[in-house]
C-alpha cells in the first residue's frame, strides 16, 4: 500500500524534509508510518499525528492512499 506522509513546524525543520512517500505490504498504523520513514528518530511526546485530515491516534490503521501528517506538540498559553 502507498502511503503519503507529511511533517509540519519543527518537525519538518529536524527532520530536514516535508514529506515522505511509502510502500508498506500489509497492515500498518500512524506510529509504524513514522518508525518507516524515520528509523533513527524518536516522534517527540505529545506529538499530533492525523490520517486524511482528521486527528487520530498513534495506533490507528492506515489504508491505501492515506496521507499521514506529524505535527510537533503544541504549548499555550
Amino acid at each position: 500500500m502507498s502511503i503519503k506522509v507529511r511533517y509540519f513546524a519543527s518537525l519538518k525543520e529536524s527532520i530536514g524534509r516535508s514529506e515522505d512517500n511509502l510502500e508498506f505490504l500489509g497492515s500498518a498504523t500512524v506510529v509504524d508510518v513514522w518508525r518507516s520513514a524515520n528509523p533513527n528518530k524518536t516522534l517527540p511526546d505529545n506529538s499530533l499525528a492525523a490520517v486524511n485530515m482528521d486527528y487520530v491516534e498513534l495506533n490507528s490503521a492506515v489504508k491505501d492512499g492515506d496521507e499521514v501528517a506529524f505535527f510537533p506538540p503544541v504549548t499555550g498559553g
